[in-house]
């Protein structure tokens, strides 16, 4: 007697038997984050009608109806703009049972902190239910993101016969800036750039924090860096300012450079020989603004006691003041600046120096050779 085949699934219903294994972890987070937020908006109502009956029966001066702040600017900061409505709904239903039997605890001033902050508190949450995340963690990933950007703009470690520093300094002093760079070494072979993209301080961030990835992943995979990175830009048609960049290439071992820039200010070299500074002819146009990207390179050797040094425009631009004005301002600070080999020292204190009275973002690398 001969068994019967097992009847065939369908494809699609096979499918789904697949993903639902898949599917398990997910929706028991969902769930675990709908639930805390269920328990905590009860949690917040029973608080708040609490606050209320208690203020009003049993003593104003002990359950003070101003707490019915906190638990809005905790609603605000916790719940969904669902949950933190109904929240506030509860709120108002304290204040009118508190005014119909306490006469004269729920003063104009009280009604106008809460009325603030529920606003405040529907803003927040409104943000954050377009962002997809609850709490504080929006402001974590900003604070991770601004860790990773300051990661990415370390030199990689140089040889000892080497030396390099950066230096980067945001307009008003915020953590996110338009002005970045991006770096990476392969054996004897160094790669960075300087990028900085029109605007300053966090206005400039969010496009400095896209573009600092991208740009990061570009440098060293492809031979024409610059002329990539313009490709990049241009499909992306954004219209929201322009980009510069300079792109250096150092070979450790020989001490031979390759500069190319689009529209940045130009690369100035110290020649330990002469004891001066030497502005770089490297030029180009800004990126994303032409499909193809042509760009003029300079190209010499770091000898013993020679330094190279890359910035942005926030340290020789000033309002009223010609570039290359500034331009001569820095390269008189930097002969002030560097003297008997105060390379890391000086770096600090040159851009503490030329940035001070303007209000720009700013970012200098240096690169010697001792």
């Amino acid at each position: 007697m001969s068994s019967r085949p097992a009847p065939l699934i369908p494809p699609r219903l096979r499918a789904i038997l697949v993903r639902v294994p898949l599917l398990v972890p997910a929706v028991r987070l969902v769930r675990r984050v709908l639930s805390h937020e269920r328990n905590l908006m009860i949690a917040l109502i029973v608080a708040t009608l609490g606050i209320g009956a208690a203020a009003a029966q049993v003593s104003a001066e002990w359950f003070s109806p101003s707490l019915l702040v906190l638990v809005t600017l905790t609603g605000g900061l916790q719940l969904r703009p669902r949950s933190l409505a109904v929240l506030l709904g509860a709120v108002a239903v304290a204040l009118v049972y508190l005014a119909a039997v306490q006469d004269g605890h729920v003063g104009p001033g009280l009604l106008a902190t809460i009325v603030v902050t529920g606003t405040l508190a529907a803003l927040m949450a409104r943000i954050r239910g377009k962002i997809g995340v609850q709490g504080l963690r929006g402001d974590a990933m900003l604070l991770e993101l601004r860790d990773r950007l300051r990661a990415q703009s370390d030199l990689p470690p140089l040889p000892k016969d080497w030396g390099g520093r950066v230096v980067l300094k945001q307009a008003g002093g915020s953590s996110f800036g338009g002005d970045f760079v991006v770096s990476m070494r392969d054996g004897d072979r160094l790669e960075l750039a300087v990028v900085d993209v029109s605007g300053k301080g966090v206005d400039a961030g969010t496009r400095a924090l896209l573009l600092s990835g991208t740009f990061g992943g570009l440098l060293g995979s492809v031979q024409d860096f610059l002329p990539a990175c313009n490709s990049f830009l241009h499909r992306q048609r954004q219209g929201e300012g322009f980009v510069t960049a300079v792109h250096l290439s150092l070979n450790l071992a020989t001490g031979e450079y390759a500069i190319t820039s689009a529209g940045h200010p130009p690369v100035v070299k110290f020649d330990a020989g002469t004891g001066t500074w030497r502005i770089s002819s490297a030029k180009g146009v800004v990126l994303g603004v032409v499909p193809d990207l042509h760009c003029e390179p300079d190209s010499g050797v770091l000898r013993k006691g020679d330094a190279l040094m890359l910035f942005t425009d926030g340290l020789i631009e000033q309002p009223g003041r010609d570039i290359d004005a500034g331009l001569d301002r820095l390269l008189g600070e930097a002969e002030r600046v560097f003297h008997s080999g105060t390379w890391w020292e000086g770096a600090k204190r040159l851009v503490s120096a030329l940035s001070a009275g303007h209000n720009d973002d700013c970012a200098l690398v240096l690169i010697w050779r001792p």
